[in-house]
């Protein structure tokens, strides 16, 4: 039996950050993968047949991925800035990256005063500091709650700690601003991914990992799309002398805290570590143990369009869509959405928002398309849990309404700007929870592999600790599933490969 020092079970990019580091470390480590190729979820790929553009079909922008781990291993990527942060046609709220004056109008505009900029401001410069203050924190063992308090309070204003990590963000946001609309996209950050309401706390760690991102929070464009994020780490975990196995399947994984046994199609091997990259109740099956898991709420349409289409309110295209187009969401909507959704209903409105790649990052696309002025679009919806499909029909019902919603604020309809594939059907797909079950292996599409968790200890026994561990002492989490998961970070890799390294 081939034996190894780590087997890491599933090729996502968490995988293989904690590969990369591992091999570097001198250790020998060996990857097995499921699908013909590896990235999980961080992957681009050619939607329509017979079009040369390759997009991120699943996960579509980076902001957890620290600078650190990208010089670490010396990753060859691009990561771009947005020229524009948000816009919301219900209210004609324009955010700038930077804001300036003309985000200072546009507030103006729609509140009547100046008011909600302020608040505004306040809040976002005390989220940076925030952010400061957290992130290096995240590619360290865990701190307790208390240290984390400490290290927040000393560099930031009073009340912020219990503005975020004590009560509930939507009392927060009904304090801080007035306005239906403002608080709403404050509030979408906490509900990308979660299922909850504003009034609950899952929805502020969600908040959390939204926002202090690298430092900054800042949501950056993967030039190239995510699928070149995944190749670069393909490419130095490999260079480092790890080895790659696709289109194998794991039947069973055994660990007893000194040895382990991995099991893929009619394979055995040996380790004296297994590193887990897939959702944690599908490594309990593979244990032979029960668990349950946390469903999604996302529904992901990807678009490929002629040309962008013109708004009713003569805010350029390039514009509106450069950043995230929020689509209602504001607050009184968010929270309604969520309730309907919770009782099982599909919302009467549904919330969600919109962005253009290729306005940032044109190559995606094949050069002919690009002078064609070919624009690929996507939209997240919210509040689309996964047992709301289990009626066949029901993704393209939503398809239709989220078009039709989009619609109400264009001079044209969007589905006359949509491109054809090579067998005259319109460029456009939709990917519910379900699909990302029977794609991608996650328990009820839930893209975070069940609820996020504070990035700090929450008992005495986890501090010092790396948020990998299992009840096994030679067996760890390295995917979304671990404490300071979710999103495309590779913190998860990188804390892993430390848990082992220091055995």
């Amino acid at each position: 039996m081939d034996s190894y020092d780590v087997v890491v079970v599933g090729g996502g990019h968490n995988g293989l950050v904690a590969a990369a580091y591992l091999a570097r470390a001198g250790r020998s480590v060996l990857v097995v993968e499921k699908r013909d190729h590896v990235g999980g979820a961080a992957v681009s790929e050619q939607v329509f047949a017979g079009v040369p553009a390759r997009l991120s079909r699943y996960a579509y922008l980076v902001s957890l991925l620290p600078d650190r781990i990208v010089d670490d291993l010396g990753l060859r990527i691009d990561l771009r800035s947005r020229a524009v942060s948000s816009y919301t046609p219900a209210g004609n709220l324009l955010v700038e990256r930077t804001p300036g004056p003309a985000t200072a109008e546009s507030f103006r505009a729609l509140t009547g005063s100046d008011e909600e900029y302020e608040r505004w401001q306040r809040w976002y410069s005390d989220l940076e500091v925030l952010a400061g203050a957290l992130a290096p924190t995240l590619l360290e063992p865990l701190v307790s709650r208390e240290h984390a308090r400490i290290r927040v309070d000393a560099v930031a204003r009073m009340r912020l700690w219990e503005q975020v990590f004590e009560r509930p963000l939507g009392v927060t946001l009904e304090e801080l601003f007035a306005n239906d609309i403002v608080r709403g996209v404050v509030a979408t950050d906490a509900l990308i991914g979660t299922h909850t309401s504003l009034h609950d706390l899952r929805a502020n760690r969600c908040f959390l990992y939204h926002v202090i991102g690298n430092g900054t929070g800042e949501w950056k464009v993967p030039a190239g799309g995510m699928g070149a994020v995944t190749a670069e780490l393909e490419r130095v975990a490999r260079e480092a002398g790890a080895e790659i196995v696709t289109r194998a399947e794991v039947s069973r994984v055994d660990a007893d805290g000194k040895t382990a046994e991995v099991e893929f199609d009619g394979r055995t091997v040996g380790a004296r570590f297994v590193l887990s990259n897939l959702a944690p109740a599908v490594l309990d099956a593979l244990r032979g143990k029960e668990s349950s898991s946390a469903e999604g709420a996302q529904l992901k349409v990807n678009m490929l369009l002629e040309r962008l289409p013109r708004l009713k309110s003569g805010v350029d295209p390039a514009v509106a869509f450069a950043g995230t187009l929020h689509l209602d969401e504001s607050y009184s909507q968010l929270e309604s959405a969520y309730r309907q959704s919770a009782e099982g209903r599909v919302p009467d409105v549904l919330p969600a928002e919109m962005y253009c790649h290729t306005l940032t990052d044109p190559s995606i696309l094949a050069p002919d398309l690009v002078e064609q002025g070919r624009h690929t679009l996507t939209l997240f919806g919210l509040h689309t849990p996964a047992s709301l499909f289990t009626d066949p029909g029901t993704r393209d019902q939503l398809v239709a309404r989220y078009l039709k919603a989009l619609n109400e604020h264009l001079e044209e309809p969007v589905e006359d700007c949509l491109a054809r594939d090579a067998e005259g059907k319109p460029c456009l797909e939709a990917r519910s929870p379900l699909d990302l079950e029977a794609e991608l292996g996650l328990p009820g599409g839930n893209i975070f592999h069940g609820d996020l968790a504070w990035p700090f200890a929450e008992t005495e026994d986890e501090v010092g600790r790396w948020g990998v561990e299992t009840d096994v002492a030679n067996l760890f989490v390295c995917g979304a599933g671990a404490r300071r998961g979710g999103g495309v970070s590779g913190i998860g890799g990188h804390n892993a490969a430390m848990a082992v390294l220091e055995r």
